[in-house]
């Protein structure tokens, strides 16, 4: 929401929280539930304004609404995404797109069709780091390999994360932003060549789990990813003549000053890199797609190919 209100591209209008049917889908509904989403949205009301759509329904088939935010479990967003193109309302979804490159392909072929925007909120992809760190590599000679890996300790078990129904698992969640990552890397020919997903006995959902990835010059991404490890959030490039090491590359807060290490023959030296806004510079992207035809046609290969790659990690 602050990242909304820097953008002058954008104006907030309201928030939704699901009705009964919704919800519940026919089935007994748990009236203390609604009436505790309706108090979120409240607060929320309170602190930024707009107002309260009573159901999601509403928001998608409001005239004030031009586009819509979609935050919902994975295995939500191809249902209300495509309830809101079929609205025509421009689409900004959170990471994945869909739970399936086929749900996805679908989607990007309504919005295609009704001349919609449909963005995918990998926000760190717009980090000037990245840029940066690219600069760096002119100091370790040939790229021989990139290392990307992105995990964290286990949350708590009612997390939509380990909630198979909702789409989780740590490819969902965590992989993808490695593979991301690996396609900015290695480019548009970027494949998978090695996938491994691992369960424990606890959840019905992938736990963590690692892929290779190599473009058509030969250069090799290895990812690895995953939601019970310790903390990883870091990007290694390996050349031949040297290696640079970042350890904030998928959440660099706004305002976050991160670092790069570069190790040389020359000895090691940690590089102070630019800090930046990364949503604001998200919801700008998605803006320009909306008023742009050109830019919105290049955002769906985009998503269509991060949705191919992480379906030929699950082995689909």
């Amino acid at each position: 929401m602050p990242s909304i209100q820097k953008c002058e591209e954008a104006e907030y209008i309201g928030v939704a929280y699901a009705n009964a049917n919704e919800w519940f889908g026919g089935k007994a509904a748990d009236q203390s539930i609604i009436e505790s989403e309706a108090k979120k949205a409240e607060s929320f009301k309170e602190n930024y304004g707009g107002k309260v759509f009573s159901s999601y329904t509403d928001l998608i088939a409001s005239d004030e609404i031009d586009a819509v935010y979609l935050p919902l479990p994975p295995a939500l967003h191809y249902r209300w995404a495509k309830k809101a193109l079929d609205c025509k309302k421009h689409i900004f979804l959170e990471k994945p797109s869909t739970t399936s490159a086929s749900d996805t392909k679908e989607l990007i072929e309504i919005a295609k069709k009704n001349e919609l925007a449909v963005h995918e909120n990998y926000m760190f992809i717009f980090h000037k780091q990245l840029d940066e760190i690219k600069e760096l590599t002119n100091r370790i000679g040939d790229i021989r390999l990139y290392r990307a890996a992105f995990g964290f300790p286990q949350r708590a078990k009612n997390d939509f994360r380990y909630n198979k129904a909702l789409g989780g698992g740590a490819l969902l969640d965590c992989g993808g932003y490695t593979i991301k990552l690996a396609t900015e890397l290695l480019g548009e020919s970027a494949r998978v060549v090695y996938s491994q997903l691992n369960k424990t006995d606890v959840f019905d959902v992938d736990i963590y789990g690692s892929a290779a990835l190599v473009n058509d010059d030969g250069v090799t991404a290895q990812v690895s990813f995953g939601m019970d490890n310790s903390y990883k959030c870091e990007l290694e490039i390996w050349g031949s003549k040297g290696s640079i090491t970042a350890n904030r590359i998928f959440t660099a807060p706004t305002g976050f000053e991160p670092t790069a290490e570069v190790k040389t023959a020359d000895g090691t030296e940690t590089v102070k890199l630019s800090a930046d806004d990364t949503f604001r510079k998200s919801i700008e992207h998605f803006c320009k797609c909306v008023n742009d035809a050109k830019e919105r046609e290049s955002n769906y290969i985009k998503i269509i190919k991060q949705a191919e790659l992480v379906d030929k990690v699950k082995g689909e």
